[in-house]
């Protein structure tokens, strides 16, 4: 049950991050990714890639894993930049050697980004989990704005969706996870890259 508690705090953590970012922000995230970043992300949104349809993309997908592939696609540069700056304790950071790569972190890429790249590290289950939580609650820079009372996620019910629907999602779930898989796949490569630096 603990597990689950902590999934759900760190699910409400990343969908905070995102919620807190400006459109504007947003909108400078994405325009910084590459093409192949783009592309990934092209795929959990729907119609022209801006604030809106990400949004829309992050609310549709807080069930089925896409908040979590838009977020670390979002955030994968600013994730990268982050490895490189701990170096050889990047997978397992002290609060001490984040807060010392944090400020060039948010001069580089921007806070919103920052944030979402943070708590999808949460979100990813990090060894560091807990002193990032701890940032994104308490860090003068870092802190998200505090929120209303949590709203509980509606039950669905699936008897309503005809199977075109049923398919349609579980299709989507695959994909995110196939996305997840791969970011993890990249993100462990990165650590190990940097490490053997």
């Amino acid at each position: 049950m603990n597990h689950v508690k902590n999934r759900m705090q760190a699910l409400g953590l990343l969908d905070r991050s995102i919620k807190a970012a400006t459109d504007d922000e947003i909108t400078s995230g994405i325009e910084a990714l590459d093409d192949d970043h783009r592309e990934g992300l092209e795929s959990f949104v729907e119609g022209e890639l801006d604030a809106d349809s990400l949004r829309a993309g992050v609310k549709a997908g807080r069930i089925d894993g896409s908040m979590e592939a838009i977020a670390a696609i979002l955030s994968d540069a600013c994730l990268t930049d982050c490895i490189e700056g701990l170096g050889e304790n990047a997978d397992n950071p002290s609060t001490d050697q984040l807060k010392e790569v944090l400020p060039g972190l948010v001069e580089r890429h921007g806070l919103a980004v920052t944030r979402i790249m943070l708590a999808a590290t949460i979100a990813g289950e990090a060894p560091a989990s807990a002193i990032i939580r701890d940032l994104l609650k308490n860090d003068e820079v870092l802190a998200l704005p505090k929120t209303e009372e949590p709203q509980l996620a509606p039950v669905l019910d699936t008897a309503k969706r005809s199977d075109d629907e049923q398919a349609k999602l579980r299709e989507q779930r695959k994909a995110a996870k196939a996305a997840m898989k791969e970011a993890d796949r990249s993100r462990k490569a990165q650590s190990t890259a940097a490490r053997r630096k």
